[in-house]
């Protein structure tokens, strides 16, 4: 008896390949057929259903940013609140005389290695509907070299898989926001198509309008069908480092210090960290245009990072670096262990060279190389780095350096 699909009932002879079961068999074109079902099940069950999700409250959204992100409690608050009220306006089903709750976008202002990317990468994770991250530095206007404005909803597309209505619900993460500021403030004959020019095309997405997104990026597809996104419901969170930004709001709080208080008051002003006193007006001193400053109502910052946090930053997140490196060389089968005092000195390196966090990815890639290149070839089941090669392998570094 010749074997068959158990599905369509054709003979092996009348179909190209037959799979064969323990019970059965099945032809390559039921097997097609079944994969196109089964993708259509799984994005059917993929679309934003936001009533059947369990919406995490701004505490634990918080908890859940602490296992990634080490202090920064004030922006994670802000980060949570902003997520979860994103939620419940997605949520409300208001009537026409109901009042109607606009969505609060937020800014982020920190310096370099303080954890900006890395709190919207993690926010990422626990989120149920779609996220994007975009740089701010590649957007130029309409008509020049680099990416219109209207590709920050082509990355949201995609990552919504091109599902119009989930898309418009979606998160956009805006990095290096700082890098469109305006270039300066006498007008001159050339354009700043980089800065004021981008500041200018956010607008009407951050205000919420009906944008034109080309599906598969702007200009190498002339001829492509624009696909209509309507951004009113899409929260968007905004963050830069706005280097030099501390002497504008330096400049600001020594001019506001006038009359008999002015020697207390300028006495309980903390000037090892003028960010915690950022105000929109520093923004618009910085180069950012007041209609931006505007739509983005919600500004936090960031604190820089102390010895304290960035001991913790090594080993305590998830996704900690020497938890990273651990993770590598067990993947060989070998076991690595850090001395505590390499701890301390790798924390004395990052300081010395103001690099925030991810100086001490760049000094942990310092030490480790010589192991990572090596330990592969080798037979050895434990290693253990001590303060005295970590040492070592950066003194080799300076060496080089101070010869080049």
């Amino acid at each position: 008896m010749q074997d068959k699909c158990s599905f369509c009932g054709k003979a092996r002879n009348k179909v190209n390949l037959l799979i064969a079961g323990t019970d059965g068999f099945i032809c390559d074109e039921c097997a097609s057929q079944a994969h196109d079902i089964v993708q259509e099940e799984i994005k059917n069950k993929s679309n934003l259903n936001l009533e059947h999700i369990e919406v995490k409250k701004p505490i634990e959204i918080k908890e859940f940013l602490d296992q990634y992100v080490i202090g920064q409690d004030s922006a994670k608050k802000h980060l949570a609140v902003a997520v979860y009220n994103h939620y419940k306006r997605l949520l409300h089903k208001g009537n026409e005389e109901d009042v109607e709750i606009e969505k609060s976008n937020i800014i982020m202002v920190g310096r370099t290695g303080t954890g900006k990317t890395l709190l919207a990468r993690s926010i990422a994770k626990m989120l149920h509907i779609p996220f994007t991250i975009v740089d701010a530095t590649v957007l130029t206007e309409a008509g020049y070299v680099g990416e219109d404005i209207e590709s920050i909803l082509t990355r949201l597309l995609q990552a919504a898989d091109y599902d119009v209505e989930a898309a418009e619900k979606g998160i956009v993460f805006i990095d290096e926001l700082d890098k469109i500021a305006r270039k300066g403030d006498n007008p001159s004959i050339t354009r700043d198509v980089s800065g004021e020019g981008v500041q200018q095309g956010l607008l009407k997405l951050l205000e919420g309008s009906v944008v034109n997104v080309p599906p598969q990026g702007g200009r190498k597809h002339p001829d492509q069908k624009m696909i209509p996104v309507n951004t009113k419901n899409i929260l968007f969170v905004c963050g830069g480092a706005f280097d030099g930004i501390e002497k504008k709001i330096a400049a600001r709080m020594n001019s506001m210090v006038v009359g008999f208080n002015a020697i207390q008051s300028t006495e309980k002003i903390d000037r090892s960290d003028f960010l915690q006193y950022i105000a929109p007006q520093d923004l618009k001193s910085f180069g950012l245009i007041p209609e931006i400053i505007g739509r983005l109502p919600v500004l936090t910052y960031l604190e820089p990072l102390d010895r304290t946090a960035l001991r913790n930053i090594l080993t305590e997140p998830k996704n900690a670096i020497i938890r990273q490196y651990i993770k590598l060389f067990e993947l060989d089968g070998v076991k690595l262990k850090f001395n505590e005092d390499v701890y301390e000195y790798i924390v004395d390196k990052a300081i010395e060279f103001s690099l925030g966090a991810r100086g001490l990815r760049s000094i942990c890639e310092m030490i480790m190389t010589d192991l990572m290149f090596e330990v592969p070839s080798q037979n050895k089941k434990s290693i253990t780095v001590t303060k005295a090669y970590a040492e070592e392998k950066l003194s080799k570094i300076h060496s080089h350096k101070l010869r080049a």
